[in-house]
């Protein structure tokens, strides 16, 4: 799977068989075996996020792995400070929804929106791939002003099981390819 590079961070997927074993085994030996870079902060250990709903899809069906989880990796130190994971494959309105964590010490700092940058930035030139989505808290104002940064658009709120209330926004792929890769 393509590496994705932003100004600061290296994003880099976990494979189906590491994602697993780190989900299963709450460790990282598996998934780091031959990688440059470090887990000090035992990101996707200690709170495993997205990992208790990627990998039973990942299981279902490995090819689907390629839409999942990276981890995102600070150059100037080669430590794991956050990662990122779309909530599946482009849907049957080519949409992708997106979530990420930037571990406490790293955030408003920008690495939040080097990781959404990165990601949309590979997805939108992926076929089949037409709106972005984010979802985020009423109450989480940051969040809430980096997304209207990319200008997303407000699209309603839902109830979410585990979550709560979450305010969705949405931007096409084109609007992103043309405000962000086209200049």
């Amino acid at each position: 799977m393509k590496l994705i590079q932003t100004e600061r961070l290296d994003l880099h997927h976990i494979e189906a068989e590491d994602l697993i074993a780190l989900f299963e085994n709450r460790n990282d030996t598996q998934a780091l075996t031959g990688k440059a870079f470090t887990n000090p902060l035992r990101v996707l250990i200690d709170f495993q996020g997205p990992l208790a709903w990627r990998v039973p899809q990942v299981k279902v069906n490995p090819d689907i792995n390629k839409w999942f989880v990276r981890w995102a990796v600070l150059r100037s130190t080669q430590e794991i400070i956050g990662s990122s994971s779309f909530h599946g494959a482009p849907d049957e309105n080519g949409m992708m929804e997106i979530g990420l964590g930037v571990e406490a010490a790293f955030q408003r700092q920008g690495f939040g929106r080097e990781i959404l940058r990165g990601m949309w930035g590979w997805v939108v030139t992926e076929p089949g791939v037409k709106v972005l989505r984010y979802t985020v808290s009423p109450t989480n104002t940051p969040s809430i002003g980096l997304i209207n940064d990319f200008g997303f658009t407000y699209m309603g709120e839902q109830l979410d099981e585990i979550d709560g209330p979450e305010s969705i926004y949405e931007l096409s792929a084109e609007e992103y390819r043309n405000k962000f890769l086209n200049r």
